[in-house]
């Protein structure tokens, strides 16, 4: 599974909780981003994707975020998906060379 991926779904729930305590639909913030149908922004809350970097900006501002808030929660995510993938991939590679010897 691509690395990033792992990360949609967390980030779109709390994109999701965000939007909903902001008091916006789907639509609403479809619109300010430019799309047509609310699609893009179900797509991303369900985990499907994530939004572009460009959408950032201004998913902070229709939901009030404090910016270093997202950069803290997708940092968090990214480390730990890093670490369980090296973890994982060290451990593999320890037992490989223990069944060598």
């Amino acid at each position: 599974m691509e690395l990033n991926a792992l990360m949609h779904k967390p980030l779109g729930s709390y994109l999701k909780a965000r939007r909903i305590a902001a008091g916006l639909t789907q639509h609403d913030v479809s619109s300010q981003l430019g799309y047509s149908t609310p699609q893009f922004v179900s797509n991303f809350e369900r985990g499907l994707c994530s939004p572009p970097l460009n959408a950032l900006p201004v998913l902070v501002r229709l939901y009030g975020m404090n910016p270093e808030e997202l950069i803290g929660l997708i940092l968090r995510y990214q480390e730990q998906i890093l670490r369980q993938a090296l973890l994982v991939d060290k451990k593999r590679t320890v037992r490989r060379a223990r069944k060598a010897n």
